[in-house]
């Protein structure tokens, strides 16, 4: 009886052996050149831990709480993308500067003076601009005023002693007396308008006031801008780089951030500025919506080049960082536990980036739940 006891112990130490070393050395959790990347653990934990080697334990109802998810990584040929900065610009198309052309003081509009946010349409008057003169000049417009009033006068009393001896006289006195009144009538005109002379700030296009710096009765001096009125729906994205020929390798291009933002190339500047060259991008929203951007706001442009890179294709979640700040992804090892494994990778899009070094084929990598897990102490 013994004897079949010992017989039946054998193989059930087999099993034994069999299941710790699966748990330790599970199918993918191998490195790009082949290399083996367990290592036995020395301690036997059945809680969250992290241990010695830098492998993190989670056990199975933690992975489902913490909703981790894996994939089997596979390598593809995807096209290669650039990160490059860039920031939000007015597109001089459907925007526009309000500008006092002479100086003077702000005067309200029609419906007040307009702020930012507001939508106005093209031809809004925006406000007024009244000319403010320095003492000695408006005095010198008076007497001009006072000069051809009295000249106005003159004319006009000679005109009538003229059309009263029609026949007498030659008749082109008469019409030359008619011409030179109404001469002076146009000049005593123009000089009274003068003087309380206002200039009228109207909206060039149609859109949202991004800019508003006028007050009620604020002075201003000449070609100040006072308002900039934007169309939200059609902005451009300036990206710099360093690569003159980078304009002519982009395919297509998107924003890191909002995520549906798309961007076509407008071109791509020949002439430095700042020691870069700039690409013009014109940004776009689903269905042709306003983008929730500022002019002036710096974002990130993800570039798909015409060329394409050998990687691995993972969402951008999965690569979370280590301690020191490197890059890394998880590596699924056995059913509890998790390995990190520092990568190399490049953007592919807002929500895409494709592994270049570090991971090996069929390595069950983390998709979702990856920071919680970096996370574990």
């Amino acid at each position: 009886m013994i004897r079949g006891f010992q017989t039946l112990r054998r193989p059930l130490a087999v099993l034994t052996a069999w299941v710790v070393l699966g748990a330790h050395a599970a199918p993918g959790a191998h490195g790009p050149n082949g290399e083996h990347l367990d290592t036995p653990s020395s301690t036997s934990t059945s809680g969250l831990s992290r241990l010695p080697d830098g492998s993190v334990q989670v056990p199975m109802l933690a992975q489902r709480r913490m909703g981790v998810r894996t994939t089997i990584a596979r390598e593809s040929d995807t096209a290669a993308t650039v990160e490059l900065p860039g920031r939000v610009s007015m597109d001089p198309n459907a925007g526009g500067l309000v500008q006092s052309a002479l100086g003077g003081r702000v005067e309200p509009g029609p419906a007040g003076l307009p702020v930012a946010g507001q939508t106005v349409r093209k031809g809004d008057v925006l406000g007024y601009v009244r000319f403010a003169a320095d003492p000695y000049a408006q005095a010198n417009q008076q007497a001009q005023l006072a000069e051809a009033r009295s000249n106005h006068a003159l004319a006009q009393q000679r005109l009538e002693r003229l059309e009263s001896l029609e026949g007498t006289v030659p008749r082109k006195e008469i019409e030359a007396a008619r011409a030179e009144l109404q001469g002076l009538n146009a000049r005593m005109t123009q000089t009274a308008s003068s003087l309380g002379a206002r200039e009228s700030l109207t909206a060039p296009v149609t859109g949202v006031i991004a800019r508003a710096d006028a007050k009620a009765g604020q002075i201003v001096e000449p070609r100040a801008v006072l308002y900039e009125v934007v169309d939200t729906a059609r902005l451009l994205v300036e990206a710099t780089t360093t690569d003159p020929a980078l304009g002519g390798r982009i395919g297509q291009a998107t924003l890191r951030s909002p995520s549906g933002a798309s961007l076509a190339v407008v071109g791509a500047a020949v002439s430095l500025r700042d020691g870069a060259l700039p690409i013009t991008f014109r940004a776009t929203g689903d269905g042709g919506k306003p983008l929730p951007l500022a002019v002036g706001h710096p974002v990130t442009v993800v570039a798909t080049l015409k060329e394409t890179v050998k990687g691995y294709v993972l969402p951008a979640r999965a690569v979370v960082r280590n301690p020191v700040n490197e890059p890394i992804v998880w590596i699924k090892s056995g059913a509890q536990r998790f390995i990190p494994q520092p990568v190399q990778y490049r953007a592919l899009d807002a929500s895409r980036v494709v592994v270049t070094h570090g991971l090996g084929a069929d390595n069950r990598v983390v998709i979702e739940g990856a920071p919680l897990i970096a996370q574990i102490r």
